[in-house]
């Protein structure tokens, strides 16, 4: 192909796979010694079958993607150097990649003497036995591998990284043995257009918070800089520049253009790392060929000539000069190699293609939340038995059972203590959780009773916070993180909804991240208000498949379902969350002041909120249901009292107490029972409970009944009196529940 015509072509593929075959006509062996000090033989040819390999695959999916055969053309061409991190890491080196690792993921695959190319054929096929995902996504991944699968392409899986390598370090702190070797590292790799992304920030300034600490913390972050991102040019020496003198990260350079120049800067990287327990930055040089995917054109975003010099950027004809020059394989039989491989991946690719695929909706779902109640149960009633407990709390008066009814977030904090003595795994942090005991005191003196390696602040940084809890689940402790404020959740939403709840759902439940995160929020909190402070949506809690949602009430079902998240994440790796409302914290009394009727007893430990399970307030009743949750529970209670003393009704109350799952079956059960229903819920009047209530209960044919819904108004939360404007109250329920009695 003469050079004008290669560069009108349209099919980079075609042009690049042509290139390294006409390069090698012209390579021959080195007239003179050649220099093997800084890159072996042996690893020369292994790496470069690797690098090919993963070339093979990339061209494999270009064609057979026409052929819908395979469905993902996301490739790692021209960043085949990262095959030198895969050979120089373990295969006990947790690692999170970027999605142009091909070559980086065969040379893991050696290790362990895997099949890369029938695994990564089975990926792209999206057939139900790849070893990843089950089929359910193409991800890097394998469970022997220590491949964790991403589907993240803008650096939101660094925060997760970071907690992983702090997990690791932190085992000898608390008597912990992780799943990994104790000198293991974590890798982590992303492109240079990722880095500039505020999730990546975020592990670098968390990074080097840890350095500046003194802490340890065994992270490879891997720049692949191929200079674009997308259509978009990285501005020259921009990674460098802004890397090079970041303070708490030991930056390193490596050409990933060139084995030989850059084995050496990457077995320091990773050296460097292992043996200091430190972070470090590795900026690997590459380029990007073939375009972004393969429905990327790039001719109509680069000019000719500078896809040109990409192109003969390329590192595989760099890597097969080397072997040819040092005399270990012939023109001919390097020739030979590539189309042998490019046989087995077409072929291979043909067998996925004949392969099971997942068609049935619960085979589908089925990893992504997985229930086992029987197991569930029987682990939230073990108890570390009495001896322990009465030496933990003091003496058997002081055991919290023994002690009179109290308010929610004395039992809250009760129930934590509790926790951290029977999983000894347990690590509860967040911001201001440690010595000052929350801004809520509702951790109070539980780093004094558990030591600062197990309770601990940490920077103010939500992303991080949710980071970290990833990553101490993927190493085995049971991770209690706390959101400070219900606000403060949508700085790092993605970190849940993208990050946490998918890996069981992509690794097909062979890797998982159990977590129980404690978040304060809702509405109604008195001096000192705000929209953040008094955030009533959980709308985008809700949204999360997979996510486990409790919300209570009141202080006796707050710990028995704190004991029942703990055993979901530790049963079946749940991500669950505690959403606790700051109004019902120190509420003691329900009808009149001193009346004591909201403060309960701390629940024995053998007690625990089985799942989904709403509670039910005067069950007879059968004129009104009310539908609520969280601070609608007291407010319908008092609105009920009132309208059965002036007009004698009686209304029954549901409180959900679990707000995802919605327990449909018993809300219709319910519903079915009583003539009218009312749902109150304090969030906006879009994207809360309330709409999928009311559409089930129509769906369930139960529409033959008034039905009626209050909520709170479609604005933030002002401060001071105005806030009250803004959310349902009891004389709005009132005339609610009155105007429903005329229906």
């Amino acid at each position: 192909m003469t050079s004008s015509s290669r560069a009108r072509q349209l099919n980079r593929a075609e042009v690049v796979d042509l290139q390294f075959l006409e390069a090698l006509d012209d390579m021959r062996p080195a007239s003179g010694p050649v220099d093997r000090r800084g890159l072996p033989d042996a690893d020369l040819l292994e790496l470069l079958d690797s690098q090919m390999t993963s070339r093979q695959i990339d061209l494999m999916a270009r064609v057979k993607r026409a052929e819908n055969k395979v469905f993902y053309t996301i490739g790692s061409s021209g960043h085949e150097g990262n095959a030198m991190v895969g050979r120089l890491t373990r295969a006990t080196d947790p690692a999170f990649l970027h999605y142009r690792s091909g070559a980086f993921v065969a040379e893991r695959y050696r290790q362990r003497g895997l099949d890369f190319v029938r695994d990564t054929c089975l990926s792209f096929a999206a057939s139900a036995e790849d070893p990843a995902s089950g089929g359910r996504h193409k991800v890097w991944g394998h469970p022997e591998l220590w491949i964790l699968p991403q589907t993240s392409t803008i650096a939101s899986h660094l925060p997760k990284a970071l907690g992983t390598a702090l997990a690791i370090a932190h085992g000898p702190r608390v008597a912990h043995d992780v799943p990994v070797p104790e000198d293991s590292i974590v890798v982590c790799s992303f492109g240079d257009a990722s880095l500039n992304h505020a999730t990546a920030q975020t592990a670098f300034n968390a990074a080097a918070w840890t350095r500046h600490q003194n802490l340890p913390l065994p992270l490879l972050f891997v720049c692949e800089d191929n200079r674009i991102g997308i259509s978009v040019p990285t501005p020259s020496q921009w990674i460098a520049r802004n890397m090079a003198a970041r303070y708490g990260l030991h930056y390193l350079f490596a050409d990933g253009l060139d084995l030989a120049s850059g084995f050496a800067a990457v077995a320091a990287a990773v050296n460097y790392c292992r043996a200091r327990r430190q972070p470090v930055f590795l900026h690997l040089n590459t380029t990007r060929l073939m375009g972004h995917a393969g429905t990327d054109f790039e001719i109509e975003y680069r000019a000719p000539d500078e896809l040109m010099r990409e192109e003969a950027l390329d590192p595989l004809i760099v890597s097969a000069r080397h072997v040819i020059e040092r005399g270990l394989m012939s023109p001919a039989q390097m020739r030979e190699r590539y189309e042998t491989i490019r046989r087995r991946c077409l072929n291979e690719a043909d067998r996925a293609d004949a392969r099971p695929r997942l068609t049935r909706v619960e085979d589908i779902i089925k990893p992504l939340a997985p229930f086992s109640p029987e197991a569930v149960a029987a682990e939230a009633v073990r108890s570390v038995g009495a001896v322990d407990r009465i030496g933990s709390f003091g003496s058997e008066a002081a055991l919290p059972e023994n002690d009179a009814p109290k308010h929610m977030a004395i039992q809250i904090n009760r129930a934590l203590h509790d926790l951290m003595l029977k999983y000894r795994n347990a690590l509860l942090f967040g911001e201001d959780v440690a010595r000052k005991g929350g801004v809520y005191t509702i951790t109070k003196g539980l780093a004094r009773r558990f030591g600062n390696a197990r309770v601990f602040n940490t920077l103010l940084d939500e992303t991080t916070i949710l980071g970290l809890a990833q990553g101490y689940g993927n190493m085995g402790y049971l991770p209690i993180p706390e959101i400070q404020y219900l606000a403060y959740f949508h700085n790092a939403c993605d970190q849940i909804r993208g990050e946490a709840c998918s890996l069981q759902y992509f690794s097909n439940d062979r890797y998982r991240n159990p977590m129980l995160m404690r978040i304060a929020g809702l509405g109604y909190q008195r001096g000192f208000g705000g929209h953040f402070h008094n955030d009533n949506s959980i709308t985008a809690l809700r949204d999360i498949p997979g996510l486990i949602i409790g919300c209570p009430s009141r202080g006796d079902d707050a710990a028995m379902m704190l004991r029942t998240l703990a055993a979901l994440a530790t049963i079946d790796g749940r991500v669950t969350a505690f959403l606790e409302p700051i109004a019902l914290y120190m509420t003691k009394d329900l009808y009149d002041k001193d009346d004591g009727l909201w403060s309960f007893s701390y629940p024995s430990p053998e007690q625990f909120l089985e799942p989904w399970q709403p509670r039910i307030y005067n069950r007879e009743a059968e004129e009104l249901l009310i539908i609520t949750y969280g601070n609608g529970v007291p407010m319908v209670l008092r609105a009920l009292k009132e309208l059965e003393q002036a007009e004698g009704v009686q209304g029954r109350v549901l409180d959900l107490r679990w707000l995802k799952p919605l327990n449909i079956d018993a809300i219709a059960q319910h519903a079915g029972q009583c003539k009218r229903i009312l749902v109150l819920e304090e969030g906006r009047p879009d994207g809360g409970i309330g709409e999928g209530i009311v559409t089930a209960l129509v769906e369930r044919g139960l529409a033959d009944r008034p039905i009626r819904r209050i909520t709170g108004k479609d604005c933030y939360i002002p401060l001071g009196d105005a806030a009250k404007r803004m959310l349902p109250d009891e004389a709005e329920v009132l005339a609610g529940l009155r105007a429903l009695m005329k229906d």
